[in-house]
């Protein structure tokens, strides 16, 4: 059996699962979630617990297997405690801030660059370097950050862009390193 898919998904109380077919949905304190989970794997709930089985040890079986229930339990969690990701920004001038629901962003171009945030997501800007993505589906939060990410991708010799909070960045010794070595 998979490791991850054979493991029980506790459903707390005040969050209520209604399987419909393949299609599982929670709502919770957060909001409502759902998850349409392949044809072929079974999901059963039964006293506050979501199990999931699969037809037989085939590859595809298993690897569906694991990830049904990882869908179920990230769809779980949100619902109950949501998601967060968290950004700094670093270089001289680079800043955000917040400004009618967009994030506005200066990050060493010419122009600002306005990002709306899709339903169900917000973006808080805690001080003018940091970044707060929140939102009840991993996926779409995990997708946000990494968009912003993108945006302006921290560089290896100064290091200045946009990172993940407690991302390390492999720094290069640039130009000087070089000078004294070939005489």
């Amino acid at each position: 059996m998979s490791r991850i898919g054979k493991l029980p998904v506790g459903v707390p109380s005040g969050v209520t699962v209604t399987i419909d077919g393949n299609k599982v949905t929670a709502k919770g304190q957060k909001g409502q979630l759902s998850v349409n989970v392949h044809p072929e794997i079974s999901v059963s709930y039964e006293q506050n617990i979501l199990s999931v089985q699969r037809p037989s040890d085939t590859k595809e079986h298993k690897a569906l297997h694991g990830l049904s229930r990882a869908l179920l339990n990230n769809m779980i969690n949100g619902v109950t405690k949501g998601y967060e990701k968290k950004l700094e920004i670093s270089g001289v001038g680079f800043k955000a801030e917040s400004k009618n629901g967009r994030l506005v962003l200066y990050v060493g171009f010419s122009h600002q660059i306005v990002l709306i945030p899709p339903p169900g997501i917000t973006v808080s800007v805690t001080n003018p370097t940091n970044l707060v993505v929140t939102g009840i589906d991993k996926e779409a939060v995990g997708q946000v950050a990494a968009k912003i990410r993108s945006l302006k991708k921290p560089e290896p010799y100064k290091g200045k862009g946009i990172r993940y909070a407690g991302e390390h960045i492999l720094r290069k010794a640039g130009k000087k390193a070089g000078k004294g070595a070939k005489k």
